[in-house]
């Protein structure tokens, strides 16, 4: 929902300006070029874009605590050079440049976590004592990420300069309450969309997309159980196979809303050969 939501330029400008506290030239171009290769080590990222050719941002979205963070886009960042750089020659005596990196994580789960933090790659180099060598104060290579906690009352300053984020952490909050009091996710998820419409919070994107709101929630929020569950019991096996099956039951919830392929494939990343596979079969 988070990546749907933010799929429009202008919006992406709006929160690059409110996560980094800046103003941008309103004629700075903003290019989409977020990584959907689910058959690359299933390489998706969640937001990826470029502004004026000088800076290509990656924002991640998260509902848990992942220190990992750093070197998953580090891997995702290389990704997004090589589509940066296609055609060009790398190999040549002339310099290539490259626009320079930002990397976010926005954090709306229910774990405590402050306001912001900084993830930084070198914290999860291995020590060099046992070789008896000493540590390098400057590492050959760093990643640092901004992780900003963009709950519902959280970074107050960043939630007034963007509206749609504010708006949108208001809307998971109210899930998240409506879920306690009554007791199933599907109801909680139906009348926060109702009430977020009375009270124009997301209102258009809503009446929009609605339907496909509850099946991506439906299946996101079901998949982050099934995660804690699996990390709580130590089974690591099947994740892969996991992730892909959590990308066909996407599409099959989609598909079942009137969704087209093309926004099916824009969402799950897959192929649109799978995706007519499934549509054909559709009840």
């Amino acid at each position: 929902m988070f990546t749907l939501l933010f799929s429009d330029p202008a919006l992406l400008r709006e929160l690059y300006c409110a996560l980094d506290g800046i103003t941008l030239p309103p004629d700075a171009p903003v290019s989409i070029n977020t990584l959907e290769d689910v058959l690359f080590m299933d390489f998706i990222n969640d937001i990826s874009f470029e502004i004026a050719g000088k800076l290509v941002v990656l924002i991640e979205h998260q509902s848990t605590i992942n220190p990992n963070m750093a070197l998953r886009l580090l891997m995702y960042i290389g990704r997004v050079y090589e589509k940066i750089t296609e055609g060009r020659d790398i190999y040549s005596g002339k310099l290539i440049n490259i626009p320079r990196p930002e990397f976010f994580v926005l954090y709306n789960g229910t774990a405590p976590c402050p306001d912001q933090e900084i993830y930084r790659l070198s914290e999860a180099f291995e020590k060099l004592k046992d070789l008896g060598l000493a540590d390098r104060d400057i590492p050959a290579l760093e990643l640092t990420v901004r992780m900003i906690n963009i709950n519902e009352g959280r970074n107050a300053g960043i939630a007034a300069r963007c509206k749609k984020l504010s708006e949108y952490s208001v809307f998971v909050a109210k899930v998240r309450e409506f879920e306690e009091e009554l007791g199933s996710r599907e109801e909680a998820i139906k009348r926060a969309v109702k009430y977020c419409q009375t009270h124009d919070i997301l209102r258009e994107f809503l009446e929009l997309h609605a339907g496909e709101v509850l099946s991506m929630l439906m299946t996101e929020w079901n998949w982050d159980d099934a995660l804690a569950v699996r990390y709580e019991e130590g089974h690591d096996d099947g994740l892969e196979e996991g992730r892909v099956n959590e990308k066909l039951e996407i599409a099959r919830n989609l598909l079942s809303e009137g969704s087209t392929p093309e926004f099916v494939q824009k969402i799950t990343g897959l192929d649109m050969d799978t995706i007519e596979g499934l549509q054909k079969y559709m009840p």
